[in-house]
Formats: C-alpha cells, structure tokens, sequence
C-alpha cells in the first residue's frame, strides 16, 4: 500500500501556482501550512476533501494548522474530531464559528453515524475552541506569508477574521494580519459566469465582505468545475477497506439521492486538490473577481489581478480518477 501510494503521489507532482503567473508569485515550500475551513455537515463532499488533505500530509505536502467548522451544526466539532482521530491526528486544532452563523445539518445523518461508530475527544461544540480566536492565534505564530487557507464551506469565520480587532496575540486588526500572515485563499465558492452557490447564498454578508475586503490573492473552485467530478463508487465497492469513516458516509448517503448514482459531485474535493498540488497540469485560469448581490446571486467580471477561477482544460474524468484514488487513502500504518 505504502509503495502504490507514494508512486501515485509521484505521478500527480508538479508545482504549486497561485493566481498570479510563476515569475510574479514565488514557488512553495513544503509542506504547506494549511488552515482548512469547512461546513462539515449540510454536504458529504466535505468528508472526501478532509481525507485528500489528511492523505497528502501523509505524503508530507502539508502541514495541517487547524480545521475550522464555518457551521454551528451541533456535530460539526465531534464529526470533524473523528477524522482527525482516524488519519492519527487527533490533536488537530477545532474552531467552531461563533455568533451569527449558519447551522445546518446533515439530512442523511452521517455526521452523528460516525460520531456513534468511531472514536473522538471531542463530544461537542463548545469543547471546540472560538474559530475567530484560534484563527487569530494560529496566524500570529506563523512566519510572514506562510499560510494557505482552504475555505469549503460558509465564509462566515473569515468575514470574522477581517473584522477582527487587535487582541493578546497580534497589535494588528484582522485585514492587517491576514496581509502580513497568508499566502493565498483558495474557495470552493460561486457559480460561474454567473448564478447563485451555496456557500456564498448561505451568508451572503459575510460573502460580500470576503469578496470585497480579502487582502491576498484568491483562487476560486466554481460549482461547475466539481460538479462534473463525481467520486465514491470505488471507494464503497472496495472490499479491502474496513473501518473507515470515510468509506461509510459515501455508503450511507449515495444510495439515498438517484443524482449520485454515478458518485457524489466533488466540489470540495476539487479546491483541496488545487490549493496543495496546483491547476496548471488541470485547469487555465480566467483572471477577474467575484461580485455577490444581496439576494446570494455571484457574477465574474473581468476586472482585477489579485483574483482568479478555474478554467476547466483537461477532462472531468481525469479528475475524477485522481480523486477517487486519493479518497481511498487510509492512515498510516493501515493496510488494505
């Protein structure tokens, strides 16, 4: 398992690149100190983009800082804790939204499946620490334009984080911080050219401040470019993996929807993808920005350079067989 994982790792390497072009945007370093932000619960997407990530700092692309639930779904906590326990990394920093926010849960009830079946620390919300505080803190302590977020989910945490005054961890306020301290926001947000996305529709104030106020360059993951990918079938026909969470919420939930039938549409899996291992070998990129009317409506338009979307270049099919691949991933130490 360990020799046919790292070769498929091999394969997949090339360059990280930013929404700038390489000259104006220097190469990484890794591993990448990532800060993954996700609204574990209203969609199982999310539990595919969580084990790309865990399977890439497997690898040593990544270093994981934090995993902040942009939900006040009350599993959101325990559920994410269950991943991070099962990839071996239980102590994994949790924040939880506070305040306003969005609170919706998972209709097919895989979030308190897993809380029932596999083991975790944390049992709620409130043994999770304030995501604005641990935001604060975390990027405080890293070196200058080091971090890479990855936001699946609402985009209320960091709305708050722009908003944010200067505390005990940093004399800077939010905008101030961010600029001094990430690299690049990558979102799996928005529908375009134009139309209305879930995670942008869902807060549509916090939305707009993101788009708007976001100091640093943004790489956007449209609906439309994870809604071709759709993944899990070989994963839930595979009978070498036992015990994994993983497995088990795609069994539960794509018998229950005819539109999964030939997998679920990944769009969270999709931005994880692009934020460690690039678009260059996968997608173009159309430079611009993302506006967001009142009523949750987005529209690109070709202005600006500090922002960019994914282009779709090569097939959905080949995105699909490297997400099918690394959704399979198991812990360390685990064999088929």
């Amino acid at each position: 398992m360990r020799t046919r994982f790292h070769f498929i790792i091999f394969i997949l390497t090339f360059n990280l690149n930013s929404v700038l072009s390489q000259s104006e945007f220097p190469k990484p370093v890794y591993p990448l100190h990532i800060i993954f932000d996700t609204d574990f619960g209203p969609d199982y997407d999310d539990v595919g983009a969580i084990a790309v990530l865990h399977c890439f700092a497997d690898s040593g692309y990544v270093s994981i800082l934090a995993t902040m639930a942009s939900s006040k779904h009350q599993n959101a906590a325990a559920a994410i804790n269950v991943f991070n326990t099962y990839f071996k990394r239980p102590g994994i920093p949790i924040g939880i939204v506070t305040g306003n926010a969005v609170a919706l849960g998972d209709k097919q009830h895989w979030t308190d499946s897993v809380i029932k079946w596999y083991p975790h620390k944390i049992q709620n919300n409130s043994e999770a620490a304030d995501a604005l505080e641990l935001y604060r803190r975390i990027l405080a302590s890293q070196p200058d334009h080091s971090i890479t977020i990855i936001t699946v989910g609402f985009l209320t945490n960091l709305a708050n984080l722009l908003r944010s005054m200067p505390d005990k961890y940093s004399p800077l306020n939010g905008s101030d911080l961010v600029r001094k301290k990430v690299r690049n926001l990558v979102c799996m947000a928005g529908r375009f050219p134009t139309g209305k996305e879930f995670n942008l529709d869902q807060d549509p104030l916090s939305s707009k401040k993101v788009l708007d106020d976001w100091p640093t360059q943004i790489l956007f993951s449209g609906f439309e470019i994870g809604q071709k990918i759709k993944t899990g079938l070989p994963l839930i026909h595979n009978n070498q993996i036992h015990n994994s969470p993983v497995k088990d919420v795609f069994s539960i939930c794509i018998p229950l929807a005819a539109e999964d039938s030939a997998g679920r549409m990944s769009w969270d899996e999709s931005a994880v993808f692009v934020a460690i291992k690039g678009w260059r070998n996968y997608y173009d990129l159309e430079e611009g920005n993302c506006t967001i009317r009142p009523d949750g409506f987005n529209e690109w338009i070709h202005q600006g350079t500090t922002r960019a979307r994914l282009i779709e270049k090569q097939s959905p099919q080949v995105m699909t067989a490297i997400i099918n691949q690394l959704i399979m991933h198991q812990p360390m130490g685990i064999t088929k």
